[in-house]
């Protein structure tokens, strides 16, 4: 990656024993930060530390082009990342896909989180089926041995947004974010593209 991420990776480098792949039992890595705060790198950096040459890797995009700078963004996310990772589209059934798929691979990256919770609001999912969307979706990463590393935002940092629809969402993301925290075995915060350690 960047002379950045050189900088920081021995930030990293400690807890790279915590990380790597131990047996049948996977292990949830949950990255949060602002909006291009480097979250996604961190993320990368995070799913391939420590793996064996040749593991399978699966990048799920929960992102959707449904404009001409999202279908940009994503190309860009594209070529960030190297041919062995292996992108799977998957704006709304998370749970379905790691039921099907999860085994096949030892680490999974899943970019990200606040779209997926869009995506299903957009869809008409009522607050408290987000919840047991959440849950499913836990369960079906406990049933994997893989490494999987979540990326969400963080949208509390900022001003209270005028509208009501949007402050509601706002709550709804970080009640989501707290549940996926609350079961992972690390949080990284990500700053400036600096990561901070917080479980």
């Amino acid at each position: 990656m960047g002379k950045k991420w050189q900088k920081v990776k021995h930030l990293f480098t400690r807890h790279a024993s915590r990380v790597t792949h131990h047996g049948s039992k996977g292990r949830l890595i949950l990255v949060i930060g602002g909006a291009s705060s480097g979250k996604s790198a961190a993320a990368l950096d995070l799913a391939e530390r420590g793996l064996p040459q040749g593991s399978k890797r699966a990048f799920v995009a929960t992102g959707q082009a449904l404009d001409e700078e999202m279908t940009v963004r994503i190309a860009r996310h594209q070529a960030s990342r190297g041919s062995e990772w292996k992108t799977e589209e998957v704006p709304i059934d998370l749970a379905g896909w790691f039921d099907r798929q999860g085994l096949a691979y030892r680490t999974i990256v899943v970019d990200c989180l606040t779209l997926w919770l869009s995506n299903l609001r957009e869809r008409g999912v009522s607050e408290p089926l987000v919840s047991e969307r959440v849950s499913m979706l836990l369960r079906a990463i406990q049933g994997t041995a893989a490494r999987v590393v979540i990326v969400t935002n963080e949208l509390g940092l900022g001003l209270v947004p005028l509208e009501a629809s949007t402050r509601q969402f706002r709550d709804l993301a970080g009640q989501v974010n707290q549940q996926i925290a609350a079961e992972a075995d690390e949080v990284y915060f990500i700053l400036s593209g600096l990561p901070v350690q917080v479980k």
